[in-house]
């Protein structure tokens, strides 16, 4: 008996349970139909909307430009050779001095040039006392014309070989061929020297010279004159400004490129060797309507913004023209204050429904202006 009590307890308990389970899952299930209900066909909306941050087609003025990175040159250069050999007496420069043309870097050991001219004089000298006797001479006919004439070229042979040993006397102090700032030095007091060998690089950072190699279809915008902007990465946000020297009339087969020479004048920041971008602007227009360039699609297509039309995304191609500094130019698709989007383009397609980022923030403080306004009058 006190078994089936126990067993019938059981069930009961079970069964009580069973039912509060059943509640419950019953009461849930029907507050969340309730909620479900509750949310409003606008919310609903909202919440299937896409989240985009966009911008507005204005009216600004925006260049037409070319760009390219370069490394910076000195226009002028000399990689100064030793025109005899000898021995180097004294350097009288250093690496990162100024010098101007003409001034002497480097005196060899004179003494073989010296001993050279000198032989040469004497040979010249008599030379030009044999000549001047034959002359008498073949007046009184002691001599023949053609003796005397023998005696002229070899006084002019030993002239000219008179004048070559002054010349290599002279080639003994190594002078500057050009004005400008010593880059390196390669020999030091008490080095041989041998003929034509480098011994110092001068380099004219007076004008620095950019090469770039633009594409042939740029040939009829880039033009002597033009404005360059320069910035160097090693001095960033520091904006140097130069010309366009000089274009090459011919494309190169090979590459489909042809030359532009720019340069800048060599202050004291700019340095040769230096890398930099280099920016030429050839047209400008002073009112133009452009978006920003992040707010084109990159599908492939034709150049086409998403623009925000009654809470909904639609593909509007561009006819586009100028792109600089970020803006890009439409020409054509677009009217000022259209609303473009800029980011959160990967996840729209065409009527997708938008919430524009920001937005609601700026209503809902337009709409708390008033209220704190009649608070404060209170």
């Amino acid at each position: 008996m006190s078994r089936l009590f126990t067993l019938h307890a059981r069930t009961g308990s079970c069964a009580a349970a069973l039912l509060i389970t059943t509640s419950l899952l019953l009461g849930g299930c029907k507050a969340g139909g309730e909620e479900a209900k509750a949310k409003t066909p606008d919310e609903q909306k909202a919440s299937d909307a896409v989240p985009v941050e966009v911008a507005k087609a204005e009216r600004r003025a925006i260049a037409a430009s070319y760009t390219g990175t370069a490394a910076l040159e000195p226009r002028a250069e000399s990689q100064v050779v030793a025109k005899t050999s000898g021995v180097a007496l004294a350097v009288l420069v250093e690496e990162g001095q100024l010098v101007r043309a003409g001034q002497p870097l480097v005196r060899l050991d004179p003494d073989r040039a010296r001993l050279s001219v000198a032989q040469s004089e004497a040979q010249m000298r008599k030379l030009e006392n044999s000549y001047h006797r034959a002359e008498k001479l073949v007046q009184q006919q002691l001599v023949s014309a053609a003796d005397v004439d023998q005696l002229r070229y070899d006084l002019e042979n030993a002239r000219a070989m008179y004048r070559m040993a002054t010349l290599e006397l002279s080639y003994t102090t190594v002078v500057a061929p050009i004005s400008g700032v010593v880059a390196s030095r390669d020999i030091k007091p008490g080095n041989f020297v041998q003929i034509n060998s480098p011994i110092i690089r001068i380099v004219d950072s007076g004008q620095l010279e950019a090469t770039l190699n633009v594409p042939e279809r740029e040939i009829a915008k880039l033009k002597p004159g033009q404005a360059v902007s320069l910035q160097v990465d090693a001095l960033p946000g520091k904006p140097f400004t130069g010309t366009v020297d000089r274009v090459a009339p011919v494309v190169d087969n090979g590459t489909g490129t042809f030359r532009v020479v720019t340069t800048f004048s060599g202050e004291e920041a700019l340095q040769a060797g230096m890398f930099g971008r280099l920016s030429i602007n050839y047209d400008q227009r002073a009112d133009a309507l452009v978006v920003p360039r992040t707010a084109l699609l990159e599908d492939g297509g034709k150049p086409a913004v998403y623009v925000v039309r009654d809470g909904k995304a639609v593909r509007t191609e561009l006819a586009l023209g100028y792109d600089d500094a970020g803006f890009i130019e439409v020409r054509n698709g677009l009217q000022q204050g259209d609303e473009v989007v800029i980011a959160g383009k990967a996840a729209l397609r065409e009527g997708s429904a938008v919430q524009v980022i920001g937005k609601e923030k700026a209503v809902a403080a337009a709409a708390k202006a008033p209220a704190a306004a009649q608070a404060t009058k209170q």
